[in-house]
């Protein structure tokens, strides 16, 4: 039978059955019998209608079993290093353009003495080289929408905007400490032209001038702490002695060439003991910057990886300094029709070498 014909024998058939106790709730009473048509696909035979009105779905929406971790997590960044190296301070204002730096030379001569000579004189030599300070900033921006939407996801975006600009500042002027600004008298620690040239390190057992080679520590532990003795009779023959092995100093270099300092000889003694016991107020600190330039490493150097024995003082003057005009200042922050803005500044006089003569270098490790 079809479907209308299912239909009025199940209304004729009502009767009878529920007079022999065949009851429905209200709202689930049978409508008809099977049609025929219905009885050759199992499918529909299961269910009252043919196809499902909804998308078929067994669970709940994933956003109701999906949490956020109160812990953020932040991208790390390469350590600045340049303030570690060679001391910080600040000089002047952000109002200074240029800063003078005097040099005063003691001159004279002396004679045989004489109760009626007049013979001999002392004099003054002075000198003012100068560094201009360069200004540089960034600028925060935020919207009342994208606050209220990055609240919902946990996340204090003001507070990490601030965390941003000052990464983003401190970045830019750890490396103006170690490059200077271009096309201004802005020098850094790595190429002052005032510094004496880097010396070459010695051939090595292996057949190669460099300490670590396909990854691999290459010199010997005596290898590498000759190159070192040279870099120190260098400064010595720089300073006509005024350094002594006593001197406080500082072995910069990179992260990877440090790794050749724990070159051990014969003996089981590596390069650290070894320095440590002839040269005892040496510290040693790395940065990138002294490693050879890389698609990884921008900031290195093109000739090679560089190591720079720094003098911490002479005769109580010091060998120079990283000096900022401005570190960081906060200008007003810009209410607009629903965002907010925010320039924060910073200035760098780049890195004040006052003696040159107190660093010497090795290129090529």
């Amino acid at each position: 039978m079809n479907l209308q014909e299912s239909v009025s024998q199940w209304r004729a058939d009502r009767p009878h059955l529920e007079v022999r106790g065949m009851s429905w709730e209200p709202g689930a009473e049978v409508k008809r019998y099977l049609p025929d048509e219905w009885r050759h696909n199992a499918n529909l035979a299961l269910d009252a209608q043919p196809t499902l009105s909804t998308d078929p779905n067994s669970a709940v929406p994933a956003l109701l079993t999906t949490s956020i971790d109160p812990e953020v997590v932040r991208i790390l960044f390469t350590p600045n290093k340049a303030a570690v190296i060679f001391d910080e301070r600040r000089a002047g204002t952000w109002l200074d353009q240029t800063r003078l730096f005097p040099v005063v030379e003691h001159t004279g001569e002396v004679s045989s003495y004489g109760d009626y000579a007049n013979n001999g004189e002392v004099g003054l030599n002075a000198d003012w080289p100068n560094r201009q300070a360069y200004l540089f900033q960034t600028i925060k921006e935020y919207g009342e929408l994208e606050l209220a939407r990055m609240g919902l996801a946990k996340l204090n975006w003001v507070s990490e905007k601030d965390q941003a600009a000052a990464t983003v500042l401190n970045k830019f002027l750890n490396l103006t400490y170690f490059f200077g600004v271009s096309g201004l008298q802005n020098y850094g620690l790595l190429n002052d032209p005032n510094l004496t040239a880097s010396i070459t390190p010695a051939l090595k057992g292996y057949g190669g001038t460099k300490w670590i080679s396909g990854g691999v520590v290459q010199a010997t532990a005596n290898e590498v702490f000759t190159d070192i003795q040279s870099i120190f009779y260098q400064l010595m023959q720089q300073t006509n002695g005024l350094v002594a092995a006593d001197t406080k100093m500082t072995l910069a270099m990179s992260p990877q060439s440090e790794v050749a300092l724990t070159a051990t000889n014969t003996f089981n003694v590596n390069v650290h003991d070894l320095l440590k016991k002839n040269f005892p107020n040496m510290k040693i600190e790395n940065a990138i910057q002294y490693g050879v330039s890389t698609t990884s490493n921008t900031q290195g150097i093109a000739a090679g990886n560089l190591v720079q024995l720094i003098a911490g003082d002479i005769e109580g003057q010091s060998t120079g300094y990283c000096a900022f005009n401005e570190k960081m200042r906060a200008h007003p922050i810009i209410r607009e029709m629903s965002s907010f803005k925010q320039k924060v500044t910073a200035g760098s006089w780049g890195a004040i070498i006052r003696m040159p003569v107190a660093i010497s270098s090795m290129l090529g490790v």
